[in-house]
């Protein structure tokens, strides 16, 4: 299995932010609020893999906010760093929420249990005791997943289709150069923790055969089909001319 989530990153094309922009952009955020972004409590470190091949996994570093005790809410980065890149969003839920769901919607979701008590989901920087409080809560979730930035392929720009992606389920899966990686970046150990969460348990139904992709592959499409008419005359599509 190939290296991924390479170090050499391509540089997002366009100018430089210019002064002018940082001074708008300072005056802007002394001013307004910028609630939904406060509500971001915790940075978790995860890896994910493409639901069509897994041997394309990225190194994914969620910014999450509660919504309320059954969800929360995720931005996703490539690095923790200031100039990293939105490469996608992740909604996790209860169990509870997610036997709610239809069995079509099922599959998009991906279980957190193995993620937890293997050891490879973690908050950087945060004392074990303190992380496992936490992660006694997210080992008995779901996740909705979808990047838009494909960084593992060098892409400059957020290209193509949005991906869902899935999360590791049993031991072998993940690439061991990638682990390597992260493991020493942060100065934690994999193998160490799963020992610390031996304790912790997972999902009371047992992980739902239908999550997961149901041990197939997704792939996103896209189809061209007729835009259902508005209704109105003046909404209706115009010819245009691009020069």
């Amino acid at each position: 299995m190939e290296s991924v989530n390479a170090s050499t990153r391509p540089d997002v094309p366009g100018e430089k932010t210019k002064l002018g922009t940082s001074l708008v952009d300072s005056a802007a955020s002394a001013i307004q609020s910028f609630g939904p972004t406060k509500k971001i409590h915790q940075h978790l470190c995860a890896f994910h893999f493409y639901a069509d091949d897994m041997t394309r996994q990225v190194e994914a570093h969620h910014f999450c906010g509660h919504q309320n005790e059954e969800m929360r809410q995720c931005l996703i980065y490539d690095r923790p760093d200031a100039d990293a890149r939105l490469i996608g969003v992740e909604y996790i839920v209860t169990e509870e929420l997610f036997l709610t769901l239809p069995d079509s919607e099922k599959p998009m979701w991906h279980s957190h249990e193995y993620e937890v008590k293997s050891g490879v989901l973690f908050l950087p920087g945060v004392p074990g005791p303190v992380e496992r409080t936490d992660l006694e809560k997210v080992a008995k979730t779901y996740g909705k997943t979808i990047h838009f930035w494909q960084v593992d392929r060098g892409d400059e720009l957020p290209l193509g289709l949005p991906q869902v992606m899935m999360a590791l389920t049993r031991d072998g899966q993940l690439n061991p150069t990638l682990a390597k990686e992260v493991e020493t970046r942060y100065g934690v150990s994999f193998e160490k923790e799963r020992e610390n969460r031996a304790y912790m348990q997972g999902l009371t139904h047992g992980i739902h055969p239908k999550a997961n992709a149901g041990g197939d592959g997704l792939k996103t499409v896209l189809r061209e089909i007729d835009c259902k008419p508005s209704g109105h005359p003046s909404l209706e599509p115009i010819p245009r001319v691009f020069v």
